[in-house]
């Protein structure tokens, strides 16, 4: 088995930054794929960007990118995601996922093919 472990959320105005980090740990492998989804309340789960196992290569939701990056810390089973630019549309649950699988990027931001997944943590974009 496999757990994941994201760190704390919080409160943040718009336009701030917010930094989130998930730990993988049990039978979890450096080379996993990771990702970020996030369910605002009401909203199906969105996703939020994702990291590949094998090669490191990322992929980001399109009302996400190039305000958020997703990182892996090298050799370690922890990815982050740095949320810069923050709207209150940002404002949900955010969960990390994994899998041991590696996908081609259009499939990397299915939310079924993760096996791993955790509680979630809550971001809220507010002044």
């Amino acid at each position: 088995q496999v757990q994941l472990v994201e760190s704390a959320g919080g409160l943040v105005q718009p336009g701030g930054s917010l930094r989130l980090s998930c730990a993988a740990s049990g039978r979890a492998s450096s080379r996993y794929t990771m990702a970020w989804f996030r369910q605002a309340p009401g909203k199906e789960r969105e996703f939020v960007a994702a990291i590949r196992g094998n090669d490191g290569h990322p992929r980001y939701g399109a009302s996400v990118k190039g305000r958020f990056t997703i990182s892996r810390e090298s050799g370690k089973n922890t990815v982050a995601i740095q949320m810069s630019s923050l709207k209150p549309e940002d404002t949900a649950v955010y969960y990390c996922a994994a899998t041991s699988r590696n996908y081609n990027t259009g499939y990397m931001s299915n939310e079924e093919g993760y096996d791993y997944w955790g509680q979630g943590t809550q971001v809220t974009v507010a002044s």
